[in-house]
């Protein structure tokens, strides 16, 4: 089993809180996560219906039944029992790692909890694979970014372009199974078991078209209007289904940063995919070569670096605290990661050479924070670290 590096953090929510609560979207390893962790709780699905139907018809009888800690898996199958859990930890207020839940749909989930559980549950997200999960090794750490150079990186076996035409969800890599025809299954199972759930929709195929204009824009600034009227619906439903996306940790939206050197900034937020394997199917990208050729190949691996930064965040257990910036005459920086006293800007570029007009945004905003010598960092296709400029380059694959 690929060690997670969540797994450190979980265990950890688990001496602390009577209960915890896993989620993140449908096949990241949930699942197999807690089960490993956990291999003493006794484990009940409630995706199997004879459980669910016992849960969801006599709640107090079904949680009785446990004399001991348990793993509670797609528990949002069952809402009533959050009430019911709570009054069975407030009654036992010296349990800890009683209840372990798990769920994939992040919006019903979530607010089942803050209705029933706020105070007694800790919440943690797992996405796919990070790249350094699937190379064995810790992820790079944040607070060192733009300062420290890594000592002859390993490239991993596959090179970027496969990288990034594959993904990162475990069943691909587990059972070595060709991306497309996988992803293809899943994104299905997506439209029609989630979003029917939380959204009720009707018409999912005018849902499917809507997600395929989202990995269109990948990487710009979201345009509400504009998609509402590419795709034929209203203004409001755009931001309903992008919530929807975010909830299910499809996409994320990268929020400019507020301070403001003078300049008037950009407001919108960034649209980018969390797996950049659904995103090449989303676009239609029937290769890793045809990837190399595409418009798209930048857009593709920005996201890349934008998703393993939030994965870097999440799989410690913190909230994702990385944004953009870009003033109104045109000056932007890819990433800046907060770090509170700290702002660490990262430029991302899919070429394997470096030129000189890589650095110059990452030149202009360091001036205008007042500090010429900030830590900086670019992140490149290509597979030597060094520095440049002032500026420390990384090759993609030390993330």
């Amino acid at each position: 089993m690929i060690e997670r590096t969540l797994a450190a953090r979980l265990r950890k929510a688990a001496k602390q809180f009577p209960i915890v609560t896993l989620t993140g979207p449908r096949q990241s390893g949930k699942t197999t996560l807690v089960q490993h962790v956990f291999r003493h709780h006794r484990y009940v699905s409630l995706e199997i219906p004879d459980q669910r139907q016992f849960a969801l018809e006599d709640p107090r009888g079904f949680l009785d039944q446990f004399d001991g800690p348990v793993i509670l898996d797609e528990v949002q199958r069952a809402p009533d029992l959050f009430s019911y859990i709570q009054g069975l930890v407030d009654e036992h207020r010296d349990w800890v790692g009683r209840f372990i839940l798990t769920g994939s749909q992040n919006f019903l989930l979530l607010h089942s909890i803050s209705q029933s559980l706020a105070g007694r549950c800790a919440v943690l997200h797992l996405l796919p694979f990070s790249l350094a999960e699937l190379q064995g090794r810790r992820p790079v750490a944040l607070e060192r970014l733009g300062t420290s150079i890594p000592r002859k990186p390993r490239p991993p076996a596959k090179d970027l372009l496969e990288t990034l035409f594959t993904g990162f969800y475990p069943r691909i890599h587990d059972k070595d199974l060709p991306p497309r025809d996988w992803l293809a299954g899943y994104y299905q199972t997506y439209l029609e078991r989630d979003v029917r759930n939380v959204l009720n929709v009707g018409d999912i195929e005018t849902f499917g078209r809507f997600v395929r204009l989202c990995a269109g824009r990948c990487g710009q600034l979201l345009n509400l209007s504009g998609l509402a009227s590419d795709c034929g619906i209203s203004h409001t439903t755009v931001k309903r289904w992008i919530s929807v996306l975010e909830a299910g940790f499809v996409v994320t939206l990268l929020r400019p940063h507020h301070q403001n050197f003078g300049k008037r900034l950009i407001k919108s937020p960034k649209l980018y995919f969390l797996d950049t394997g659904l995103l090449c199917y989303l676009l239609q990208i029937r290769s890793p070569e045809e990837l190399f050729h595409r418009a798209e190949r930048g857009a593709v691996f920005e996201s890349f670096v934008v998703s393993e930064m939030y994965k870097n965040f999440l799989h410690r257990g913190e909230q994702p605290s990385i944004y953009f910036w870009r003033d109104a005459s045109g000056h932007e920086v890819d990433i800046i990661v907060d770090l509170g006293r700290t702002l660490i800007p990262v430029e991302t570029k899919s070429a394997r050479t470096i030129a000189s007009d890589f650095f110059k945004n990452l030149v202009y905003w360091r001036k205008a924070a007042g500090d010429e010598t900030a830590p900086a960092a670019l992140v490149y296709g290509g597979e030597l670290s060094f520095k440049r400029s002032g500026v420390a380059v990384y090759p993609w694959f030390v993330l």
